[in-house]
């Protein structure tokens, strides 16, 4: 099934790395979401992708209807059930994940603070930017380069500075 580029994405971070089995169950609940998910009685055209057993990403392409007020808190309480089945936390946006190599780690707002100051995390470092809006973003503005992110709003001084 095609999917728009303006296709709407939601991103949610969990607050550590699912383990494989957590992923695959998760997974499952997302496809029969995805598959149930309306608005106003109308289908929605949506489906759902785990990456790096740590973001659970919803897709909704408006195309054929597009999602409501109501059919988004019908995925946040989706998501708040998906929190309390697993024992995760998927609402702090003050958690922030990076790379380090090829791993995907993430760091409350004071640690990944201490991480900058002691020069483990840099300009160059990849983050995190869930909030993208849209397919296009999540494949081009989601991984990039601290020093491209919203994160240098916030953060820069810090690595500035240093």
């Amino acid at each position: 099934m095609h999917f728009s580029e303006n296709s709407r994405v939601w991103v949610y971070q969990g607050d550590r790395e699912l383990t494989d089995n957590e992923a695959l169950q998760i997974k499952v609940l997302l496809d029969n979401f995805t598959t149930g998910w309306t608005a106003h009685n109308n289908q929605l055209k949506a489906k759902a992708e785990i990456r790096y057993n740590r973001f659970l990403i919803l897709i909704v392409d408006e195309g054929q209807a597009g999602a409501s007020g109501c059919s988004i808190d019908k995925s946040v309480h989706f998501m708040q059930q998906i929190e309390a089945q697993f024992g995760i936390n998927l609402f702090d946006r003050f958690n922030l994940a990076y790379r380090k190599g090829n791993e995907v780690l993430s760091a409350p707002r004071a640690q990944f603070e201490e991480l900058l100051k002691q020069g483990n995390i840099n300009t160059d470092t990849i983050v995190f930017n869930n909030l993208v809006q849209n397919l296009t973003e999540l494949e081009n503005k989601w991984e990039v380069p601290f020093k491209d992110s919203w994160h240098i709003q916030l953060f820069g001084n810090l690595v500035l500075s240093s």
